[in-house]
């Protein structure tokens, strides 16, 4: 089966039938609203979830590289495979994924939660950040529990993985025991950060992401 069939996008086949399933760029119908993905994330099963997720990505991808970015050629799409390449320079675009970490403080029976300038009320959730050129996921995680809250922190555990199409990250999750200093937000992207236990958590992020599932964890609490 071709990937590139304009203007949809193959992406993959839906188990166990084996359908096929794609996505479609559309314009709004007449008296409709497209719901941005954001607004779904506690509606949507991890299936669906995961459907959107690469439809999002590629779709932006497609769009990013419709010309090479080293000479200006008009790009074209292998039928086989999810790349673009120039006729010209035979230069390669892949989908971009970006790494990030999101982290987990903890401390005795508390965590550290923070409210970000992005997020949508009073929700509070982890720290979390892009992962800069040069620097492993463990480094990421240091320098940006310090930068964005001031605190400093013992050795990382890694408990998962999730893709997160805000725009193409794959974030790397972490549980990060306290060490010391109290918890100063930047100002910038963190508005607030806080100590909470179980019984005081706040307004969280929706069930599906990988930060309520951080929070879960360190609880053992599946009702979280």
């Amino acid at each position: 089966m071709p990937w590139n069939t304009d203007p949809g996008l193959f992406l993959g086949e839906v188990e166990p039938e084996g359908r096929p399933l794609w996505s479609i760029e559309a314009p709004v119908p007449d008296g409709e609203t497209w719901v941005p993905l954001r607004q779904l994330l506690g509606e949507l099963g991890d299936d669906q979830l995961k459907a959107a997720v690469r439809a999002i990505e590629l779709a932006s991808w497609r769009n990013q590289h419709r010309f090479c970015g080293v000479c200006g050629t008009p790009t074209r799409q292998r039928e086989t495979e999810f790349a673009f390449e120039c006729p010209r320079c035979d230069t390669e675009f892949w989908p971009r994924v970006t790494p990030a970490v999101i982290m987990l403080i903890h401390r005795g029976d508390e965590v550290l939660l923070a409210r970000h300038a992005r997020s949508p009320g009073p929700v509070y959730s982890c720290v979390a950040g892009f992962v800069e050129a040069g620097e492993t996921l463990e480094e990421a995680v240091v320098r940006e529990i310090d930068e964005e809250v001031g605190v400093r922190v013992g050795k990382p555990f890694y408990l998962g993985s999730q893709a997160w199409p805000f725009p193409h990250a794959l974030m790397a999750a972490f549980l990060v025991p306290w060490a010391s200093g109290d918890p100063v937000p930047d100002g910038h992207e963190i508005l607030d950060a806080r100590w909470f236990r179980r019984e005081t958590l706040p307004q969280l992020p929706p069930g599906i992401s990988i930060a309520r599932r951080l929070i879960r964890e360190f609880f053992q609490d599946p009702e979280i």
